[in-house]
């Protein structure tokens, strides 16, 4: 039994929540998702709930019963309050800056690195070594945070590069005389 999966989803107040066949839209102030579930999983509102049970006994549908459930309750947080994930930058020189709506970043190339934000994301730079990156869609916050870091990942010797924030990067020692 999945313990994610049995609980029910509260539908707050100024969101709503259409469910056409399998399809999952939901709607709020800071805008649209729209998720299909899987067949294995039946889907009902009722009393400003969404609940999620399996169909059958199935491994596939016991795998996808906690994973529907916490795609569309992160559909419904995203459509509320939004997700947001921060990156700094660390070394000599490293920095960002906005060229429209697009990130113009200096990691130690010779050129500058322009990152296009994709549809649904906003990005912020309030110091030019921290970048926000910010929109309703949890997956693809992570996703462009995670692609923007690869561009530069954190280096083990001196820590220089692109990191999560707060992230711990391990050091190494390097070479001794």
């Amino acid at each position: 039994m999945s313990r994610i999966g049995k609980k029910p989803i509260a539908i707050p107040a100024g969101v709503t929540l259409t469910l056409d066949g399998q399809t999952v839209t939901v709607k709020g102030p800071k805008g649209q998702l729209a998720w299909t579930v899987v067949e294995e999983i039946l889907v009902k509102q009722e009393n400003g709930e969404l609940s999620f049970t399996p169909r059958d006994d199935s491994t596939r549908a016991k795998a996808m019963w906690g994973l529907s459930r916490t795609l569309v309750a992160n559909m419904v947080q995203g459509v509320t309050q939004g997700y947001e994930q921060s990156l700094e930058l660390v070394g000599v020189g490293y920095r960002a800056a906005m060229k429209g709506p697009a990130l113009g970043m200096q990691l130690g190339f010779s050129h500058e690195v322009d990152v296009p934000p994709p549809p649904g994301i906003t990005f912020s730079v309030g110091r030019p070594t921290e970048i926000k990156i910010s929109g309703i869609d949890k997956q693809l916050v992570g996703e462009t945070a995670a692609r923007i870091r690869k561009i530069r990942p954190p280096e083990p010797y001196k820590g220089k590069g692109v990191r999560y924030a707060g992230e711990a990067v391990r050091r190494k020692e390097g070479k001794k005389k």
